[in-house]
């Protein structure tokens, strides 16, 4: 079946359809990560977005349960050069997710880097491509939209019972990676709706404020939420998380061209000069006008990537610490910060049998809340 990708701007890319028919729109955008092709489609943080894949093969490796990053697809389409093997096309067709295979993604990424991320529309199966056009430049922009609620849990839920630290995890589209990291790390977690409040968050050793979709400026009440916990409690930001973190402590955002979304970007930790290649998926940034916060900057363009608050014993970082995307240069960040609750925790001289106790009867996992 054909198919083709119609953006705002009236360019068309034309391919065929290799997972379910019908159309879908969103803003497109391209990945430069050569796997994680399931990771990337299943991370909340694509939601309302088309993901160009820049590897020129994708599927190689087939699918499997554990890698997904939550319990559906999020992007709306998948735009690839070569879609290889069943397993990955019907994976995508049973969740009724577009594809499109064929399409010349070298042509397409570089318009993008040129023109900018922007609305756009993949149609799968018979269609006008002036219409989808015209459908692309009536959907709304990225700049404004309030995604968190539409993926995050809707109740608290306890995802590790097994730490000595006890860590509230404020659902904004949190990756399944990130409480896994959290839990190897010695851990417990309770992941909270991205609208919990202040106080039921302060009540842990450490909050954790995740990545997730949309425009961070116009989720006021999160800001809000977020700068009541600070100075209470041990906070750390990841990706939408910092972003929040940063407005919460009178920043500003703006939106990137095109964003960063990859697994090779350099960072670098401007106390030591080491220089991490970092996993990425984000299309806003922070505007700092305090520069001694800063504690990473993207060698891409010079954005902000880290941000420190000793006073408020609050970081966070625009990368994913969590993620492996070969080099594991990150992951001590996470680890670090676990072992800094775990040793306040025990300096307090905190029962943790006492506050396990505290979380009987939440729901054990997202479905059962």
């Amino acid at each position: 079946m054909s198919g083709f990708l119609a953006l705002e701007d009236g360019t068309v890319f034309r391919g065929e359809s290799v997972g379910a028919p019908g159309s879908a729109g969103g803003e497109a955008v391209f990945t430069t990560a050569m796997t994680g092709y399931q990771e990337i489609v299943t991370d909340p943080s694509y939601a309302e977005q088309l993901v160009c894949f820049t590897a020129p093969m994708v599927g190689n490796y087939g699918v499997a349960p554990g890698r997904s990053e939550s319990r559906r697809v999020h992007a709306r389409a998948v735009v690839m050069r070569e879609a290889r093997g069943p397993a990955w096309t019907d994976w995508l067709a049973e969740r009724g997710v577009i594809a499109l295979s064929g399409v010349d993604t070298r042509a397409l990424v570089l318009h993008l880097r040129e023109r900018g991320a922007m609305r756009a529309v993949a149609v799968a199966g018979g269609g006008s491509a002036q219409e989808a056009v015209e459908t692309a430049r009536a959907l709304e922009t990225m700049e404004g939209r309030r995604l968190a609620a539409d993926v995050s849990t809707r109740r608290p839920y306890r995802y590790s019972d097994f730490g000595t630290a006890e860590i509230a995890v404020v659902d904004y589209g949190c990756k399944q990676s990130i409480l896994r990291r959290l839990a190897a790390a010695g851990a417990a977690v309770t992941v909270f709706p991205h609208d919990a409040a202040a106080d039921e968050l302060a009540a842990h050793d450490g909050v954790l404020l995740s990545n997730g979709p949309g425009d961070p400026e116009p989720l006021r009440d999160e800001q809000a939420t977020i700068r009541d916990v600070l100075g209470r409690v041990p906070v750390l930001g990841i990706c939408l998380g910092h972003q929040l973190l940063a407005l919460a402590t009178g920043h500003r955002t703006f939106k990137l061209p095109f964003g960063h979304r990859g697994a090779n970007h350099p960072v670098v930790d401007r106390a030591s000069g080491r220089v991490l290649v970092t996993s990425q998926n984000h299309g806003f940034a922070v505007e700092l006008g305090e520069e001694r916060a800063a504690t990473h900057v993207s060698l891409y363009d010079g954005t902000v990537e880290g941000l420190d608050y000793p006073e408020l014993r609050a970081r966070s970082v625009q990368f994913h610490p969590e993620a492996g995307p070969g080099p594991h240069d990150a992951w001590p960040l996470l680890e670090e910060w676990v072992e800094e609750l775990k040793r306040a925790s025990a300096d307090r001289g905190v029962a943790f049998a006492a506050r396990a106790r505290e979380h009987a009867g939440v729901p054990s996992t997202e479905a059962d809340a």
